[in-house]
């Protein structure tokens, strides 16, 4: 790119843990968004390691950590990563969620 900054890559290890840990050693964000498959997504344990370490975690309308869990095993989309991505991922989400 012009500005020196490097084009997003994708990558997928298949292991959220593994996967969240690239996203916190090299930034980015990690999306595992709802679908039809699971709606819910597929859960958000990392969300609170992630925000300490300067990051956020939405589920695209709502801060995951805000969520008051109902079941031990509950789970939300998620996208998390640094801020300035979740940001902008949540702004194209609010642009066009079912109103």
């Amino acid at each position: 790119m012009q500005d020196g900054s490097e084009p997003y890559g994708a990558r997928y290890i298949g292991s959220m843990v593994a996967d969240v840990h690239r996203t916190l050693m090299y930034g980015g964000i990690f999306l595992y968004p709802g679908n039809e498959k699971s709606p819910q997504g597929k859960g958000n344990p990392m969300a609170f390691i992630m925000e300490q370490a300067g990051g956020l975690a939405s589920t695209g309308l709502q801060d995951i950590l805000d969520i008051q869990p109902q079941s031990l095993h509950q789970r939300a989309p998620v996208a998390m990563g640094s801020a300035e991505d979740v940001l902008e991922y949540v702004a194209i989400c609010k642009k066009h969620a079912k109103k």
